[in-house]
């Protein structure tokens, strides 16, 4: 009687460690994702503040008035993603016109800005890959055994990616 309640304890402690470690697992990535989301927060506003620095050196070169108005929205009930969506076009357009307009490269406080614009572009570059990269792991861990318990237990749901090929080859490993 003895060995068998003792073999329940050790049974239910080594449930209990693995439970742990893949919480710990979880948590891990958690702390990963949210530090990653603040990062690409902060170089997202950065990237928006030196986009909204080159309206003016437009306008007066240009003579353009409208130039990425839409920085005047109001993207603060817009999640990460639709904001680094609604940059990219953004920054897209804005290399487009200087390629159009190679006399914008005269002004030497411009240029600053789209070095600066580059810098922060790898930033962010940078910290999305980070961000996915941990992303492909939580949700690898949603779906695995034992961790999928755990998931369960705990409500863990998917996270998203920052872009479509991610997403993709996740969709691609799961129907596996």
């Amino acid at each position: 009687m003895v060995e068998i309640i003792l073999t329940i304890i050790v049974i239910v402690a080594f449930i209990l460690f693995i439970f742990v470690i893949f919480d710990h697992k979880f948590q891990l990535d958690m702390i990963k994702i949210d530090k990653a989301e603040e990062d690409i927060s902060m170089y997202l506003q950065r990237k928006m503040g030196l986009l909204d620095r080159t309206r003016p050196i437009v306008k007066k070169e240009l003579k353009k008035e409208d130039f990425l108005h839409q920085l005047d929205e109001n993207f603060e009930e817009k999640s990460n993603f639709e904001i680094h969506d609604d940059l990219k076009k953004y920054y897209n357009e804005l290399f487009k016109l200087v390629d159009e307009n190679e006399k914008l490269l005269k002004s030497e406080a411009f240029v600053s800005i789209l070095d600066d614009l580059n810098n922060n572009e790898e930033d962010i570059v940078g910290t999305i890959k980070f961000y996915n990269d941990t992303v492909v792991e939580f949700n690898h861990l949603l779906v695995s055994f034992p961790s999928r318990v755990v998931a369960w237990v705990k409500r863990y749901r998917k996270k998203a990616f920052y872009n479509n090929e991610k997403r993709e080859i996740f969709e691609i490993l799961n129907q596996k």
